[in-house]
């Protein structure tokens, strides 16, 4: 395939996949979905190798491939067209309990018997699913039979629905989501099948494509080892858990290939603060693409050349029973910063200062409904950049960094959807390191219940800051606060993790971290 066709084609496809995720929002019921577009989509080859994907979730993509790997092996040779592999188990393929997938072979047009020539495949967060508290991530779970239902691969059929929504606290938008996922595959199989039938060629010359550009891209690095850690401020609310656990990095660069080995991270914890391997590896995929070249495909063929090495049983890659719902949230983010934090010793050009680290998970739920989402903070301040002059660039200010890519919830949406207000909500200023790029500023943001709920906090960077880089100072730590009935005077500080019940009235603040700077700040 000439390099023309081989562009348009897999401009094309990765537009499949932009469009399953227009189709999936638009159908949504659920405000976290519809709005914050907390899903993601992408393309397959017959044999379960990533080919495209469109730039949603980089926690839901990176992992996405296990996902299909055990869709294809618990079902693939029984679909029909039109059927559906749905699951969210992290021990077989999933991230955490609410990140449920769904599975879609596509068959060439009119072929008989049915000739399997892709897979399309999509994943949502959906805001419940039972579990100890709402929104299933309750901050004190330590197994994850307490965080909800989990979902083995397994056909879609009328009455492993029936389960699924039986299983949630609302019910009604947990059918309209999963609906609106079938409905994103379904249109994102027949787009598949157009397009191969159109064009010419084989679609693993994408995979191999995306191979010769990641060898290149490493060939061009300098040969080492560099080492770096970081750490997760605590496991959980009670006193015994908070304290750090440890992560470990050792990146190696060979001629060609790259070596992500995370031996010496500490085991997994007796919490929610444990990510499975295929949360470090997506993680590893977007530190290392967005370092190297932020242009190189996203497919399988990318990542031939790089080796994750993540022990079992390590807060990395943990093993049942244990509870992961932060580990997609909140692991991840520490696993893309100490994959940075290596790299820019081998790359100090092209690394910024670490940026807030978390996502400042919140949840709320009351008499029928949840309400989940993320809070967004400080960007690091980034390197000189040649584009601009070469002068450093200022870290971007109250944005979703690093493994999360959702959007903001319109205040009047979030209104509309729940009973809570929205009292403050505005940027943090001065919580960005100094540096000749300061990092971006956090959030602040009061939101006031107008119900008795229950809140759950997970958070990270409520102890140790976001690093800055080549002299940059680090970013200011977040804050979570509680004002009963919004008295000021009576405000508590509340711990970064915690499942509370709160009263009408009541007001919580989060203060969120700001992004370490770049560079001596001058003067």
């Amino acid at each position: 395939m000439n390099p023309s066709t081989l562009s348009v084609l897999i401009a094309r496809l990765t537009g499949v996949a932009y469009e399953m995720g227009e189709v999936l929002r638009r159908g949504a019921f659920s405000p976290n979905i519809k709005e914050r577009a907390d899903c993601s989509a992408a393309l397959f080859t017959a044999d379960g190798t990533l080919l495209v994907q469109a730039e949603h979730i980089p926690v839901h993509l990176g992992s996405m491939p296990a996902s299909v790997a055990a869709a294809i092996a618990a079902a693939g040779s029984e679909l029909a067209p039109g059927e559906h592999v749905i699951l969210s188990d992290p021990f077989a393929g999933g991230t955490h309990l609410n990140d449920v997938t769904l599975v879609t072979p596509v068959y060439a047009e009119g072929s008989s018997p049915p000739e399997l020539v892709g897979w399309v495949a999509n994943r949502a967060h959906h805001g419940d699913l039972g579990g100890a508290a709402p929104g299933s991530l309750p901050a004190d779970a330590t197994e994850i039979q307490q965080e909800g239902l989990r979902i083995p691969p397994v056909r879609l059929t009328p009455e492993v629905m029936a389960i699924f929504v039986a299983s949630s606290r609302t019910p009604l938008e947990r059918a309209g989501d999963l609906d609106a996922q079938v409905g994103a595959n379904l249109l994102g199989a027949d787009r598949f099948r157009a397009v191969i039938a159109a064009s010419p060629g084989s679609l693993h010359e994408i995979v191999d494509y995306g191979e010769r550009r990641m060898r290149a891209a490493l060939a061009g690095m300098p040969n080492g080892t560099w080492h770096f850690e970081d750490v997760l401020d605590s496991f959980g609310p009670a006193p015994h858990q908070q304290e750090a656990t440890t992560i470990r990095l050792a990146v190696t660069i060979a001629n060609d290939e790259i070596t992500f080995d995370f031996t010496g991270t500490d085991p997994q914890r007796a919490g929610n603060v444990n990510a499975v391997e295929a949360v470090t590896v997506s993680s590893v995929a977007w530190a290392l693409r967005s370092v190297v070249d932020p242009t190189l495909p996203a497919n399988g063929g990318t990542f031939r050349p790089v080796r994750v090495i993540a022990p079992a049983g390590s807060v990395v890659a943990a093993l049942p029973p244990a509870a992961v719902g932060a580990g997609n949230v909140e692991v991840s983010q520490r696993v893309a910063d100490v994959c940075l934090g290596a790299l820019a010793q081998a790359l100090p050009d092209r690394v910024p200062a670490a940026s807030q680290g978390t996502m400042n998970n919140l949840l709320i739920g009351g008499a029928g409904w949840v309400s989940y989402e993320t809070v967004g903070g400080g960007q690091g301040g980034r390197p000189p950049e040649p584009s601009l002059g070469g002068a450093p660039v200022p870290g971007m200010s109250g944005i979703h960094t690093a493994m999360t890519n959702t959007r903001n919830t319109p205040i009047e949406a979030f209104e509309r959807a729940f009973p809570v207000r929205v009292l403050r909500y505005r940027l943090r200023q001065g919580s960005g390191g100094a540096g000749a790029a300061p990092g971006g500023d956090g959030i602040e943001r009061d939101l006031q219940v107008l119900e008795d709920v229950t809140l759950s906090l997970i958070t990270e960077r409520r102890t140790s800051q976001p690093w800055g880089l080549a002299g940059g100072e680090p970013g200011a730590v977040g804050e979570n606060w509680l004002l009963p009935s919004g008295d000021e005077a009576m405000a508590e500080r509340l711990p970064d993790k915690c499942t509370v019940r709160l009263s009408a009235g009541d007001v919580v603040r989060m203060l969120t971290p700001g992004g370490g700077g770049w560079g001596t700040a001058p003067g």
